[in-house]
């Protein structure tokens, strides 16, 4: 004898309703809350050896949502380490792989030390700054002098992508014995850099390019389709 059907209430219904909010927080969001129950459910299995297929049936169950990496060696060592994750490290079974430890995977790099230099000139770049520290290291050479005549000339081109108008090689000049400490000297000497035009006109090539290079407009087509207009160009539809 089957059992009579007991129409549920309403309100029953709504007031037993699960919330989202009011469920355990998924550890791993990605595989969803399904996946999340089958490894809880696993974790307690008493058995051992059902433990263990437990286990292994919900790796195949991950790895069947990414089966173009399913067969990956390193991607199955990924997904048992997931499954150790989302157990909260309860989990006991026999793994293929080393199993991973909450202390290992809490550790963070150590911050990266970035460069806090606040220099006067910002315009030259710190790059600049370490080629001129390069330059006071050497000794005074025909090498040095080229170097030097190099920084220079890269800090009066630096100089103009900033300031458009036109800058003196005095200008430069002060700066450079000023970044260098007063060990490169060029004040008062009749070292000539490169012309201010061909420089700008250099800044300016490379900006165009950097522009013509970045995102294309799309054509506007003009209204009646791609056809060109040709006064000679019967209207078909003309009666």
């Amino acid at each position: 004898m089957t059992e009579k059907y007991i129409k549920e209430n309403a309100n029953d219904v709504v007031f037993n309703l699960e919330y989202n909010s009011e469920r355990q927080h998924l550890i791993i969001p990605e595989y969803g809350r399904h996946l999340q129950k089958l490894i809880d459910q696993a974790t307690v299995i008493e058995d051992r050896e059902e433990r263990n297929k437990a286990a292994r049936y919900i790796i195949q169950v991950m790895g069947s949502l990414n089966p173009h990496l399913r067969d990956v060696l390193d991607f199955q060592h990924k997904l048992w380490d997931q499954i150790f994750i989302m157990s909260d490290f309860k989990l006991d079974v026999d793994s293929p792989y080393p199993i991973p430890s909450r202390e290992v995977l809490q550790l963070r790099p150590d911050p990266l030390s970035y460069p806090q230099n606040f220099p006067k000139y910002r315009f030259y770049g710190n790059n600049i700054k370490y080629m001129i520290d390069v330059a006071n290291k050497w000794e005074e050479s025909e090498l040095k002098s080229a170097l030097v005549k190099v920084i220079a000339n890269h800090m009066k081109k630096s100089f103009l992508s900033w300031n458009k108008d036109t800058v003196k090689d005095d200008v430069i000049f002060e700066h450079l014995y000023e970044l260098s400490g007063g060990r490169i000297n060029l004040l008062g000497s009749s070292e000539e850099l490169l012309n201010t035009t061909e420089l700008i006109r250099t800044n300016q090539r490379a900006s165009n390019k950097i522009m013509s290079s970045g995102p294309q407009k799309p054509k506007i087509m003009k209204k009646g389709g791609s056809k060109p207009n040709n006064p000679n160009h019967k209207n078909q539809n003309r009666k």
